[in-house]
């Protein structure tokens, strides 16, 4: 059952940073990017005084987000070498969002932005040791400072450890609270326990309830220890990461700070996402008129080099393509998969495995499959409007949001129960005639196997179908509910602030 935040104070508008390596539009690898740039929105439009910081890459294009070079400079000493830093300036595309960037060269003026195909940066732990660090420098020789600071994943784990520690006298900086958001406990930031003095950390904390992690550090586990409040991005992740299967060592510490941990399950961006105007499709749709949507399946085929067939169903995948996202378990099923009477068309790159898959089966089912080893962005949009069924039959999921975006295109969703896969997508109930889409339980691809095949069986039935295209089509998960309840997670994390300090003072 979900846990509720208590009531906010409604009375008081917010100051809040919100720190990430990466925000939508400027630099994106995954899912945490669309958070950071959509969230900041939402909280915006209700009202609070809400900004962005995150480092200045190579990649970003500074004319084409009229990004400025401001006078304030920083400089920051990692291991025994002073780093200087420019702070630029520009804004949320569409909004009045500002964002900060750091810029420092020796750091992020990279190929890319965590690795290259020749394997990770060798000093990423001293790249976002330096970010985090740089984040509070900065607000340092700001005329603003926030309430609160909201953490996003390892690369800023050490801002709580900063704020409790070497910078818990500052008087500009001690009343500001941290909230630590958790994308994916799977990247937790493992470093030697050298980085405590590159850091310019105490050693006091070197210790199994604070830092120390199997005789190294970790920013994660900093992160969850130094906060004030912590959340993750869906109920059932939450419940997940508690336990040894899902916390890659630290339900213990998860464990220890369970009053202060919720789920907050992520929205999407309507703006972007909406059959109705997306800009993407060749034609647009609505629940009222879905006529045109068949329009689009044939194009997509088409795209995919397929032949289109009256009554024959289009599954599609937009993924990353990796065992996490059950990549697996379409490798065992993928033969009696295409005896079924559907089409499949695939948009994604990842492991080289799956790549050299691919590559063989569209050879063999040219009539079948179609695959796209790349991302394209219009291509996705038309995969989610053209497909009738999206899969995502991911091993662990905190959040999703494919399966959110393909409710709203009136393609139905085939998941595996887990993360926000499980807490957004209920099994169609034939008899209470409820439910908004295809799910199986456990690690059996066979158990997924089946899962389409009775997704295939029902889209037979073209009453039940639509029915399940309007269940979808009418669920809301728009940022406006999140950004409420990340307020209100906010204002718990300021009042366990306070009452630190007042424990402190007694």
């Amino acid at each position: 059952m979900e846990r509720r935040l208590s009531k906010p104070q409604k009375q008081k508008k917010l100051k809040i940073l919100i720190a990430a390596s990466e925000v939508v539009p400027f630099a994106k690898t995954g899912g945490l990017a669309d958070v950071t740039g959509a969230l900041p929105k939402a909280l915006r439009s209700l009202g609070h005084d809400v900004r962005v910081v995150m480092p200045f890459y190579r990649q970003i294009d500074r004319i084409k987000y009229c990004i400025k070079q401001t006078e304030k400079k920083i400089s920051i000493n990692i291991a025994l070498v002073d780093h200087p830093a420019i702070i630029h300036e520009g804004f949320l595309p569409d909004s009045d969002v500002p964002v900060y960037f750091i810029d420092c060269k020796s750091f992020f003026d990279r190929e890319e932005i965590y690795r290259t195909s020749r394997g990770e940066y060798w000093d990423n732990n001293e790249r976002f040791m330096y970010f985090s660090k740089a984040v509070i420098e900065m607000i340092r020789v700001s005329d603003w400072v926030p309430e609160v600071i909201n953490c996003n994943d390892w690369h800023t784990g050490l801002i709580p450890v900063f704020l409790k520690t070497i910078y818990a006298f500052d008087p500009a900086l001690k009343d500001i609270a941290a909230v630590y958001s958790i994308h994916n406990i799977a990247y937790q930031g493992f470093a030697s326990k050298d980085m405590i003095s590159h850091a310019g950390l105490p050693w006091d904390i070197f210790n199994m309830h604070q830092l120390e992690f199997y005789g190294g550090i970790n920013y994660m586990k900093g992160g969850i220890v130094f906060s004030d409040a912590i959340n993750t991005v869906s109920e059932k992740y939450k419940e997940e990461i508690k336990t040894p299967e899902y916390s890659y060592y630290l339900e213990g510490v998860l464990a220890a700070r369970d009053k202060d941990l919720f789920g907050i399950l992520n929205g999407i961006d309507y703006t972007s996402w909406d059959p109705a105007t997306d800009k993407c499709l060749p034609v647009n749709y609505t629940p009222e008129n879905m006529a045109p949507k068949e329009e689009i399946k044939k194009k997509l085929l088409g795209e995919f080099g397929l032949k289109y067939y009256e009554n024959v169903p289009v599954i599609g995948m937009v993924s990353r393509l990796d065992q996490q996202k059950g990549l697996d378990f379409i490798e065992t099923i993928i033969e009696e998969m295409m005896k079924l009477n559907l089409q499949f068309v695939v948009l994604g790159t990842g492991e080289e495995h799956y790549h050299r898959l691919f590559r063989e089966l569209t050879a063999r089912y040219p009539e079948k499959l179609g695959v796209s080893l790349k991302f394209d962005n219009s291509t996705a949009h038309n995969i989610y409007a053209g497909s009738d069924m999206f899969l995502m039959p991911s091993r662990f999921e905190p959040c999703g949001l494919g399966q959110l975006i393909s409710l709203k295109y009136g393609t139905v969703p085939i998941v595996r129960e887990t993360g926000g896969l499980a807490d957004t997508i209920k099994q169609y109930d034939f008899k209470a005639k409820k439910g908004n889409g295809f799910t199986f339980q456990g690690y059996n691809p066979w158990d997924l196997f089946r899962a389409i095949h009775v997704a295939t069986d029902t889209y037979k039935n073209k009453s039940v179908w639509e029915r399940l295209q309007q269940a979808g089509m009418k669920e809301n998960f728009s940022w406006d509910i999140a950004a409420a309840k990340y307020v209100e997670l906010y204002y718990l994390a300021i009042h366990n602030k306070n009452l630190k300090n007042t424990e402190k003072s007694v």
